[in-house]
């Protein structure tokens, strides 16, 4: 059998894997979205290292939008086959990839105007079409099949999946195919994103049993994250210093699903112990608002001290200062107020969607804070604020970097280099191969060495469009 890596292969985006057997029966590991600035980024999620039709089957480790984000576009261009996942998953997948839709839509229509407003220059560029549109996503929900954790699926004779909790968001795995081909036994497993222990929410990350293949991520390789007592008395300090004292706004950049629910669940534990300022919190995403709702119905995924929790607050992501806005009109009065606040929107990585706004509307002001709390890819705004660059052009204009810019890896969703070593280390004597996916190369250089200096040999960090016969 074979391996060819489609993606988020030496970087962290557009996760894709074709493993392709001996009689020719393909299965891909997700159907990421490549995101960000880089240029191109259209052309990649346009074309594809295989033809849509020859996949048989398409198995998703979560729901994030760099796994999932191109499988509409994968069932219009042709995949009939089935899709599996958790149910977690894919309750989110139904709203996250609709929502997708509409971002590809607007996207494309803002693109297509400036290409009219400058047609004599762009002579050579063509209108686009989106990705997807709306109506694509309905054909992709009938496709799914869904499973629980820690139980064997046959999806065809001599092919079988498991799914292990990964604690990474709601519903997220782990993923172990058992593959027999002429007699011999082979299983793949793939990590998906790896969660950290001890977070608020979520089960602990359960570790893959050994395997011969092992797919592993590599987003933060080269680091290690704050503990959580650190973390809680830190961001406590910087909604003080901010909110308090400088009387201004904490803008807080938040994925949608995943970062935002823990960042509320953390302000109402802090509101129901007496530790958060009467200050008023803002969730601007409706994508968010409606995640949120989409947690509530899945308590099957929570660990045992939300459980607990939930006997003295029923209601663990609201509070008294907590509201939710939907309403675009409602979001916009948010830029036009000088109340003291923390506004929590997405995108994580302020390339795109409200928080984009909030940045331009606040980054020039000294009483304002900006708290980004999880990997932000270079070339996107996060990224560029994390290196401290002094200016930023946003909406084609250049704006002072005068806000405060804190940085709290440790809310990210990702297991740091130790968190991952210590989910993979059962796998020494038994694993033929690990193939570093999902980090920037030097990130996954510095992981590799970390790995061999622990015991874990035989590394591979495969390239976009490298074939591996296994």
């Amino acid at each position: 059998m074979k391996i060819k890596f489609c993606g988020a292969a030496r970087n962290v985006t557009g996760s894709c894997h074709l493993i392709t057997l001996d009689d020719g029966y393909n299965i891909l590991l997700e159907c990421g979205l490549f995101q960000g600035y880089a240029k191109n980024v259209w052309e990649r999620n346009n074309n594809w290292y295989f033809d849509p039709a020859d996949i048989d089957t398409l198995i998703l480790s979560h729901a994030h939008i760099d796994h999932t984000g191109r499988v509409p576009k994968l069932v219009k261009d042709g995949f009939r086959g089935r899709i599996y996942s958790t149910h977690a998953t894919r309750s989110l997948c139904a709203i996250m990839l609709l929502d997708s839709a509409f971002i590809q839509e607007r996207d494309v229509e803002y693109y297509n105007k400036r290409l009219l407003k400058k047609k004599n220059k762009n002579a050579k560029k063509e209108p686009r079409e989106p990705l997807y549109t709306v109506d694509d996503v309905k054909p992709v929900m009938d496709r799914f099949i869904t499973m629980s954790y820690d139980n064997w699926q046959t999806i065809r004779p001599g092919v079988e999946v498991l799914y292990k909790d990964s604690g990474h968001i709601l519903g997220s795995a782990g993923v172990v195919l058992k593959i027999t081909e002429n007699g011999i036994e082979t299983l793949i497993g793939f990590t998906g994103d790896i969660g950290r222990p001890d977070r608020p929410i979520l089960r602990d990350p359960q570790p893959l049993p050994p395997v011969d293949y092992l797919l592993c991520e590599s987003t933060y390789g080269d680091k290690e994250h704050e503990t959580t007592p650190e973390q809680s008395e830190m961001f406590l300090k910087i909604i003080k210093s901010t909110c308090i004292d400088k009387k201004g706004k904490l803008i807080i950049p938040a994925f949608s699903v995943g970062r935002t629910q823990e960042i509320v669940y953390m302000l109402d534990r802090m509101e129901t112990a007496g530790l958060l300022p009467r200050i008023k919190v803002y969730v601007d995403s409706p994508l968010a608002v409606n995640a949120t709702e989409v947690f509530g119905s899945h308590p099957e995924c929570y660990d045992d001290d939300l459980n607990k929790y939930l006997l003295k607050d029923d209601n663990p992501f609201g509070f008294r200062d907590l509201t939710y806005i939907r309403d675009v009109n409602k979001s916009k009065a948010l830029n036009d107020s000088d109340e003291p606040c923390i506004i929590i929107s997405s995108s994580g990585m302020m390339n795109a969607g409200r928080v984009k706004h909030h940045l331009a509307n606040s980054i020039e002001n000294p009483k304002n804070t900006i708290l980004i709390v999880g990997y932000c890819s270079p070339e996107t705004p996060g990224g560029k604020l994390k290196t401290g660059i002094e200016s930023i052009k946003l909406f084609g204009e250049w704006k002072m970097v005068k806000a405060e810019i804190r940085v709290m890896d440790s809310f990210s969703a990702h297991g740091d280099r130790l968190e991952m070593y210590n989910h993979i280390k059962n796998q020494k004597g038994k694993v033929k191969r690990i193939f570093l996916v999902h980090g920037e190369i030097d990130t996954q250089k510095a992981f590799a060495k970390y790995l061999n200096e622990r015991g874990l040999t035989n590394i591979e960090i495969p390239d976009e469009d490298h074939t591996f016969n296994l």
